[in-house]
């Protein structure tokens, strides 16, 4: 998929990798697309409760290896 910028969010705990994602979808324009690499397992259940309450678009998640990467459309 393509994205116009990318999160590293390795290492970091709740709530930090939403706070992360917040800042960095700040930046961006209407459309764009983040991907966001995370390692806290409870950030699967965070990105989606983000998505719904901000309104921007979860396009994508996937887990790999104990990584997982979540690519989010800002509205």
């Amino acid at each position: 998929m393509e994205f116009q910028k990318e999160l590293d969010a390795r290492g970091l705990n709740c709530p930090l990798p939403i706070l992360k994602t917040k800042k960095a979808l700040a930046d961006m324009s209407s459309g764009a697309v983040l991907k966001v690499v995370s390692t806290d397992c409870g950030s699967v259940k965070d990105m989606q409760a983000f998505a719904n309450q901000t309104g921007n678009q979860l396009v994508e998640q996937t887990e790999a290896n104990g990584e997982y990467t979540f690519f989010m459309k800002k509205k």
